[in-house]
């Protein structure tokens, strides 16, 4: 099993970093290997939206569809992918630290199936490498932007 748990402080407004974070058309702009994001349902999010994803892993074209599983506005977003050779949950959440400052926690979770199972200490490393350039991302864009 994969569980990889990687956390920042940005320094903007927990409502400004939840509202940039769980917007599915924002993921290229602060996931490094996410190239497209493609709605397959109404473009709220919600409970049971779906999205498909193009990305690039460990140079290979990953393509998944997510579905949300779980949405607290503000504070919590869980979505799961069921299809490919790793299946996946993500989990991000988002709670209040000082003043205008925010704690946001990304958590990729899954439990690969055949050959991969022996990637696994290998793709923990690679991810938290990716989830914290991401995150790293995501600070540097949100503080950029006019409070």
């Amino acid at each position: 099993m994969v569980n990889v748990v990687t956390e920042i402080i940005i320094n903007r407004s927990q409502e400004k970093v939840a509202q940039y974070a769980a917007n599915p058309d924002h993921a290229p702009d602060w996931y490094v290997n996410i190239k497209s994001a493609e709605w397959q349902t109404e473009k709220e999010l919600q409970k049971g939206s779906k999205i498909a994803f193009i990305a690039e892993f460990l140079g290979r074209r990953l393509e998944y569809v997510y579905e949300i599983t779980d949405f607290i506005p503000g504070q919590k977003l869980v979505m799961k992918t069921a299809d490919g050779p790793f299946p996946m949950e993500t989990t991000y959440t988002w709670t209040p630290v000082d003043g205008d400052q925010t704690r946001m926690t990304l958590q990729n979770k899954g439990v690969p199936s055949g050959f991969s199972k022996i990637f696994v200490p290998f793709m923990s490393l690679m991810m938290k490498r990716a989830n914290k350039k991401d995150l790293i991302k995501i600070k540097e864009i949100l503080e950029k932007q006019k409070a």
